[in-house]
Parts: C-alpha cells; sequence; structure tokens
C-alpha cells in the first residue's frame, strides 16, 4: 500500500529539495498547504484533466483538493524559475543533452469536422525547445514561446541552464555566437557543418570535436517529445501565457517523476 502513495512522497521530497514554503501564500487562509496544489497540478498533467475534472476526481478518491479556481491561480503564479528548478531536481546532473524544439496547438479539432466545412489546419502558436538527457531520458532544461521565434534564441538558454559537458543539435542552431557561449561555458557542441557557413574561429574550433556516432543522440530528444505528445496530448486547454507553460512544464516534469512506469509497458528504462 505504501508504494499507492507515492506521487504524495515524490512531490513532498521534491518540494523539500527545493527549499519551498509549506504555504504557497504568507498571508493566506493556510486551509490548503502547497503540496497539495502541486500534487494537483500534476495529476490534472498526468492524467490530461481539467481543473473541474482533477477537482472531482480527487474528492471521489478521497484526496484533499483545493478548488478549481485555487488550482488555476496557483498554475499562475508559478512562475519557470520555479519549473526549472523541477526539472533540474528531477533530472540531475547530465553528461550529454540533445536540443530540439517541437510545436504544440492551442486546440484539438476534429479533423471530420474541418473537412466538412472545408476548414484550414490550424497553426503551431506554441513553441516548446528542451535539453534532454540522453542517458537519464529526463528533461534538463525548456523553454516555452508563445509566439513563433528561431531555434537560436532559447538554445542560449538551454546551454547555460543544462550544466552538460557535450550538447547535440541540429543545422538550424549553427551560429558562431553560440559555438562561443559553449566554449566560454566549457562546452562542446556538436552541430553539422554548413555549406553556406564555414567561417568562424570558435566554429572552426568545435568541428575538431565533432564525431558522428555522438552526434546520432541526438535522436532521443525527437523520440522523447514524441513519447511526451502521445503520453500527455500535442495540445493545451489553458489559454492564458502563464497556465500555458505551467500546463507545459507540468507534462515535462511527470516525465522525469513518473519515468519508472513507463518500464512497465515494455519500454527500456
Amino acid at each position: 500500500m505504501e508504494k499507492e502513495n507515492k506521487l504524495v512522497k515524490k512531490v513532498k521530497r521534491l518540494l523539500k529539495r527545493l527549499g519551498c514554503p509549506r504555504w504557497l501564500h504568507h498571508f493566506g487562509p493556510k486551509t490548503y498547504e502547497f503540496v497539495e496544489h502541486l500534487a494537483a497540478l500534476l495529476v490534472r498533467a498526468f492524467c490530461r484533466l481539467s481543473y473541474r475534472r482533477v477537482k472531482q476526481l480527487l474528492d471521489l478518491i478521497g484526496i484533499k483538493c483545493p478548488s478549481k479556481s485555487a488550482l488555476q491561480s496557483t498554475a499562475e503564479k508559478l512562475d519557470s524559475g520555479f519549473w526549472q528548478k523541477v526539472l533540474k531536481a528531477t533530472s540531475g546532473n547530465p553528461y550529454l543533452v540533445a536540443i530540439d524544439s517541437t510545436g504544440l496547438s492551442r486546440t484539438n479539432p476534429s479533423y471530420h469536422y474541418l473537412k466538412r466545412i472545408d476548414g484550414k489546419m490550424p497553426k503551431v502558436p506554441i513553441k516548446l525547445s528542451v535539453a534532454f538527457d540522453t542517458r537519464k531520458k529526463k528533461y534538463c532544461a525548456a523553454k516555452i514561446r508563445i509566439l513563433p521565434a528561431h531555434d537560436i534564441k532559447d538554445s542560449e538558454f538551454l546551454i547555460k541552464n543544462s550544466n552538460s559537458k557535450i550538447a547535440v543539435l541540429d543545422k538550424g542552431y549553427n551560429s558562431e555566437k553560440l559555438f562561443e557561449l559553449a566554449f566560454n561555458c566549457g562546452m562542446i557542441i556538436m552541430i553539422p557543418e554548413k555549406s553556406n557557413a564555414k567561417r568562424g574561429f570558435y566554429r572552426k574550433k568545435m568541428l575538431k570535436f565533432f564525431r558522428l556516432r555522438t552526434y546520432h543522440r541526438r535522436e532521443m530528444v525527437e523520440s522523447g517529445n514524441s513519447s511526451t505528445k502521445r503520453k500527455y496530448g500535442s495540445s493545451v486547454n489553458s489559454k492564458k501565457a502563464r497556465t500555458i507553460r505551467s500546463e507545459v512544464y507540468g507534462r515535462l516534469a511527470c516525465h522525469n517523476l513518473f519515468f519508472w512506469i513507463y518500464g512497465l509497458s515494455g519500454q527500456s528504462p
């Protein structure tokens, strides 16, 4: 029976490592602890439920849960700095990371209805850039954008926050500024050579460390993004930028926290 309460234990240990307070608001009514708010948000991301449905589910099984509006307010208060600490605490210190980006849609329309009304496919406004540990298969850092942007804008943030020794990226990240940043951080980045970009002191310096076998580990981040979309969905239900951020970060945190569950389905650890 102790194994069934692993969610609460994991969240309590996580908050203790992060040094988070027991109560979310210092002057609040002290009705629900921070662990109860965060556990409900993780259950929502893991089970792909709405705020109202996760409140009903936890009440049915006898778990104390805040109200729907309280969960929405908590999702807005949790900033990206908190979620970065969560990813760092649940992934550890990686040696080799793969950096890539993917897209998430804001809605999940019916394709039958779109075909019936001759509608257009919805655009992908949410951009998710991640740093993926290729050995532990966990997310080390992530950056979420609501508006479209080039991949290179988020790569500097991911390199600084991943704290790894080696990083593998595709040709879209081939930039002399990025090579210089990696050299100053003491990191080796492996990016294939582009035909129209061969100049640069730091670019030539990093090309000496390029190994094709190591670069092919970049495919793991694409598998990780595909796995996360299949488990937790490729669209988000939130409307505001802050709640969208908390929803997507919650999915990445669930991937890191409950990675042992995926081994039960036959996947390799």
